[in-house]
């Protein structure tokens, strides 16, 4: 493109037939290349995936806790969504979900009342619990198991920590919000790492940053 064209491309007042999409064509119409349009192409596909994964794991989150399982079930099957998302989707989208999910599911009824005061310390589990996980894993698998470790611990005492000295709940839900998220959170982690795994080995899904990028060990 020369820099006449440039120029007449930057004085429209709108899109014709043929122009890129709008939310490329500031990039696109920047470089000179097709090496740029390359990118910008890129770029928005990665987001697209981004937000469509985020979607599909908040929903398969909410409902499985919506199906009504026991809580020794729920609970390991709710991490493992977590852990998943920080492997395929990446720390930030983890994040959001896990964030998202307790608040959809207390406005939603799913999650009692007498839980309410533990809403945000339950966000704030979650998220450390993707963050500290999503640090580790990506070094190596290694590094994954003990990102499980890690995140399961941190979780832990985010939660022991509120009902013990910051919110006054009921005796069976600060019990419950103690050693049992532990446990839970560990078996959530074993089983996100078969799952991802799996799905990584066959190439039915891959992370969506990097590609497969861990080192064997």
């Amino acid at each position: 493109m020369d820099g006449n064209a440039k120029l007449v491309r930057k004085g429209r007042r709108g899109p014709v037939a043929g122009d890129p999409p709008v939310a490329v064509r500031s990039c696109v119409w920047e470089g000179q290349g097709t090496g740029t349009r390359d990118r910008c192409n890129t770029m928005m596909s990665k987001r697209i995936v981004f937000l469509t994964r985020t979607a599909v794991l908040l929903a398969l989150t909410l409902a499985i806790q919506m199906i009504g399982m026991p809580q020794y079930a729920t609970g390991p099957l709710v991490n493992t969504m977590l852990y998943i998302a920080a492997t395929f989707v990446g720390i930030w989208g983890g994040v959001a979900i896990g964030i998202v999910t307790p608040v959809v599911a207390f406005m939603r009824g799913i999650l009692p009342a007498p839980l309410s005061p533990m809403i945000p310390y339950i966000a704030a589990g979650n998220a450390v619990l993707v963050i500290v996980f999503g640090l580790l894993e990506r070094r190596g698998r290694l590094a994954a198991i003990a990102g499980v470790v890690a995140a399961s611990v941190v979780k832990f005492l985010v939660l022991s920590s509120a009902v013990r000295f910051v919110v006054q709940v009921k005796p069976a839900i600060a019990k419950a919000m103690q050693t049992p998220q532990l446990f839970t959170a560990l078996a959530g982690g074993a089983i996100a790492l078969i799952v991802s795994e799996a799905l990584i080995r066959t190439g039915a899904v891959k992370p969506l940053s990097r590609g497969d990028t861990r080192k064997p060990g």
